[in-house]
């Protein structure tokens, strides 16, 4: 006799009757991403914690993960101190209260950072222990370019690029993008600087909150003609990074290019004028 397949807030059928948390479900996960959660590891938590104790098998079949897949996630979510299991046959996995979850989560990132701190002035100190064997040339302005994988890297730069900012700052992507960079805070520091700020994207009125803060007239809404998978980011005429594989293809395949290049900055921006004339206000 086969089982009947549980309907989850996962589901992404629209006529599901637990789609309307789905929004919800993806703003969580999100969230948990920024304590070094992966996505699955998300949905186990979330799932632990809101449909109560579960089996692994019974894991397994809701989210319809493999089955191997699955005992590995409850493993690292025990280490992680987020999910408990009982010592009864066959083992019941259980959510960790969030706010004990958190902490725990919270506590196990200082340590990291305690010991990469440590390692720093370890590096620092065998680093100056060997001399350096070439003279500094004169400083000449030379193209660079640099490829960064997943979204610790990227927001990483695009933080920086905002950080040095002097003039004009020019971001173009579509709904979901705009919602990751809003729930990293990077749209903010922006509005309050005196920084030429201007925002193309395809945001539909149901993610239009993200950008409740930002000045209306730095906002501007991409024809539907034009809409695409493109996303980038222009810093005055000297930077500019563009992904390759966008929040859309998941965390884990997000690649983004950085580079210095006046020609590529150039082309960048002269897209991006060419679209902020076609298109209307937010």
């Amino acid at each position: 006799m086969t089982e009947t397949q549980q309907v989850t807030i996962f589901e992404n059928d629209p006529e599901s009757s637990s789609y309307e948390h789905k929004q919800s479900v993806d703003q969580l996960q999100v969230q948990f991403s920024k304590f070094g959660l992966t996505a699955n590891q998300c949905k186990v938590y979330i799932f632990l914690g809101k449909y109560g104790s579960k089996t692994a098998p019974e894991v397994c079949r809701a989210l319809k993960l493999p089955r191997t897949e699955t005992y590995h996630l409850l493993t690292t979510l025990q280490n992680k101190g987020v999910v408990s299991a009982t010592f009864q046959h066959p083992i019941k996995f259980s959510a960790v209260k969030l706010t004990n979850a958190i902490k725990s989560m919270v506590d196990t990132e200082k340590e990291r950072v305690k010991k990469l701190e440590i390692q720093e002035k370890e590096l620092t100190k065998i680093w100056d222990s060997i001399p350096n064997f070439h003279n500094e040339p004169t400083e000449i302005k030379e193209d660079k370019f640099q490829m960064l994988q997943g979204d610790n890297q990227i927001y990483g730069k695009i933080n920086d690029m905002i950080i040095n900012t002097k003039k004009e700052f020019k971001i173009m992507g579509n709904e979901k993008d705009f919602l990751k960079f809003y729930h990293a805070n990077f749209l903010e520091p922006l509005d309050k600087s005196d920084v030429n700020l201007e925002i193309l994207t395809d945001s539909s009125a149901r993610t239009q909150y993200v950008f409740d803060e930002i000045d209306t007239s730095n906002v501007k809404k991409i024809p539907s003609t034009m809409k695409g998978k493109m996303c980038f980011v222009v810093k005055d005429n000297e930077e500019v990074l563009f992904f390759l594989k966008n929040f859309e293809s998941g965390k884990e395949n997000l690649t983004a290019m950085w580079t210095n290049s006046e020609a590529m900055i150039y082309s960048k921006k002269v897209l991006f004028d060419l679209m902020w004339a076609k298109s209307k206000a937010l």
